[in-house]
């Protein structure tokens, strides 16, 4: 089944309020069969000069904390900061930008998007929102307290995932692929190919940047990437399995896609497409 037929059938599923399919094609793997525009040249592989020594730490978790998440929202950026978390959801005319309560999940202030535009990943630089769109290759800037729309910025790929380490804006296109952009005027500064011990790490989607490394969702599985901004090279694998649990699955609970990051409590935060809880988890090295 391609990917606009899919999105297609989560649309009206979501309209009609009763049951959603649970898988969102938002990469360029196999799976998907004939979508346009997702591949690009492959990246260091593990016969290479960047192949890896050594054996890759692997995480699982503690849940510290649940609060509510809007079981509406398809979830495809999430940033916290001073004491709320701003959310990007998907889904051609259901795409919206949120600032959302952490304790209760209610949405406190709300903009929609044209109908037009399928939105993706969100970031915070300064007193600015940044959000991407999937194939329209357009990004918005908005005002952080009013969401007023300030401009609006090109890239030449898909608009997956984004964040930022401080300096430079970092953006995921659903390969293996890191772009670095320039965070007034929105030109690439350089790029990383982002690999383990077997080679490419594909489908990288929602990013976070997180004690001077890049956190980001793999599509379609339950990991998180812990990467080194550095060479691209993955240090660290988050698993995240049995997170959401069986009955919110059935009941149309997506794949794991939303990570947030509370720098001055260190909170690490994660969620999902259509899930209706919101995480604080605490990671713990799998011995």
């Amino acid at each position: 089944m391609n990917r606009l037929f899919r999105i297609f059938f989560l649309g009206v599923l979501a309209l009609s309020s009763t049951v959603f399919i649970s898988s969102y094609p938002d990469s360029p793997g196999a799976s998907k069969n004939n979508i346009s525009n997702k591949v690009t040249s492959p990246g260091p592989t593990s016969s290479g000069n960047s192949s890896i020594s050594g054996v890759i730490p692997v995480y699982t978790y503690k849940v510290v904390n649940t609060y509510a998440h809007d079981r509406r929202a398809f979830t495809q950026g999430l940033v916290f900061e001073s004491g709320v978390l701003y959310e990007g959801t998907g889904l051609r005319g259901r795409s919206t930008l949120r600032r959302v309560e952490l304790e209760t999940g209610d949405i406190l202030q709300v903009r929609e998007l044209p109908a037009r535009f399928f939105a993706e990943g969100v970031t915070i630089y300064g007193n600015k929102i940044i959000q991407l769109t999937w194939q329209s290759r357009v990004g918005f800037v908005y005002d952080k307290d009013n969401f007023k729309l300030l401009k609006e910025f090109h890239y030449p790929s898909e608009g997956w995932g984004i964040t930022h380490d401080g300096r430079r804006l970092i953006m995921s296109d659903g390969t293996s692929t890191l772009r670095f952009l320039d965070p007034e005027t929105f030109k690439e500064t350089g790029r990383i190919k982002v690999y383990d011990n077997n080679g490419p790490v594909t489908k990288l989607n929602e990013l976070e940047y997180v004690q001077g490394e890049i956190y980001a969702n793999v599509w379609q599985t339950n990991r998180i990437a812990r990467i080194a901004p550095q060479t691209g090279q993955v240090v660290g694998w988050i698993e995240l399995k049995g997170l959401l649990r069986p009955q919110d699955r059935s009941r149309g609970g997506d794949v794991l896609n939303g990570i947030a990051y509370d720098a001055k409590k260190a909170r690490l935060f994660v969620t999902g497409k259509f899930w209706p809880e919101l995480f604080e988890i605490k990671l713990i090295p799998l011995k």
